[in-house]
């Protein structure tokens, strides 16, 4: 029996949660929060213990699941790994690099399990379009969602832009040569609407496009490379392949079974810590993809102040 504790149950953790209560091999020991009303709903409901201060389970867990606002990750994870227990902690991972690398570096010192929480890795029509893409050219990715005024203390890009920067960051083989971006504030005093333009070593070019204040959700990723064209419905899970055969081109849609993503993420993250195997998406990808998301900040950010200076 795996015995986990979730920090932090709000719009997020509550799902962790509810995921982990019904999880065969696993006990939901604790969860943690400040709000006590909401803490004492959420344990109610699961029938777990609620506490308001982690230090209390650091004994009695194996592995934690860190859905606590972005600038508290760093010090619970560090907690946690120092008592030599498993982590998996929400995108981003930190709120910065060296705050990641810390972590890293903790978490192989003690042989812990340190999962980051990109979602989208364990969504079946992503799976299925990692097997079928082959060294590709162009990539494009929309994440549009109406505004709901969560999430709105850190840039979108750490917020939603973040999840597809580490898709195709696992698609493409290749280092970033070039980083151009622009955006704008709108409804927070964070971006809110970003594009960024990515251009690797091996040639291929990608260019994503987030904004939290649309009037729809869109969640799309489109792929091109040589006589093919791929198409991912991100909510749907279903793909759309175009591809050229014999000087035709033929469509195929794909649906693969549907599965919950938190769920699918929830279930390999204790396989890794009872089996002490490396997750999908490390402790180093979830690095990798915070680097590229503050890097397209800070481009946002000097050509905003560039100019208000010249208004």
């Amino acid at each position: 029996m795996i015995n986990v504790a979730v920090i932090g149950v709000g719009s997020i953790g509550i799902h962790h949660a509810r995921i982990f209560s019904a999880i065969e091999g696993v006990n939901l020991t604790a969860i943690v929060d400040s709000d006590a009303a909401r803490a004492q709903e959420v344990g109610q409901k699961y029938n777990c213990a609620v506490l308001d201060n982690y230090h209390e389970i650091m004994d009695s867990v194996d592995a934690v699941s860190i859905a606590a606002p972005t600038t508290f990750h760093y010090k619970i994870a560090m907690d946690f790994l120092r008592h030599g227990k498993g982590i998996l902690v929400e995108k981003p991972v930190t709120t910065t690099i060296e705050e990641a690398d810390r972590l890293i570096e903790e978490a192989e010192k003690r042989n812990c399990v340190l999962q980051v929480g990109h979602l989208e890795r364990f969504n079946a029509g992503v799976s299925m379009i990692s097997e079928k893409v082959r060294e590709p050219q162009f990539i494009e990715s929309q994440r549009l969602s109406p505004f709901l005024g969560r999430g709105t203390d850190v840039d979108v890009t750490l917020d939603l832009m973040i999840h597809d920067i580490d898709i195709i960051l696992s698609l493409v083989n290749s280092d970033i040569a070039d980083l151009r971006a622009t955006g704008a504030r709108v409804l927070t005093e964070n971006i809110d609407v970003a594009h960024a333009w990515i251009e690797f070593e091996n040639g291929c070019i990608a260019e994503a496009v987030t904004s939290r204040i649309a009037e729809g959700k869109v969640r799309q990723l489109k792929v091109f490379q040589e006589n093919a064209f791929l198409n991912l419905d991100y909510q749907s899970q279903e793909i759309t392949c175009h591809t050229k055969r014999a000087g035709l081109v033929e469509k195929e849609t794909i649906k693969p079974e549907e599965k919950e993503p938190l769920k699918e993420q929830l279930i390999a993250f204790i396989d890794c810590v009872r089996n002490n195997t490396k997750p999908l998406v490390s402790g180093q990808e979830g690095r990798e993809a915070l680097k590229v998301a503050l890097k397209i900040s800070g481009l946002v950010n000097e050509r905003l102040e560039i100019g208000q200076e010249r208004g």
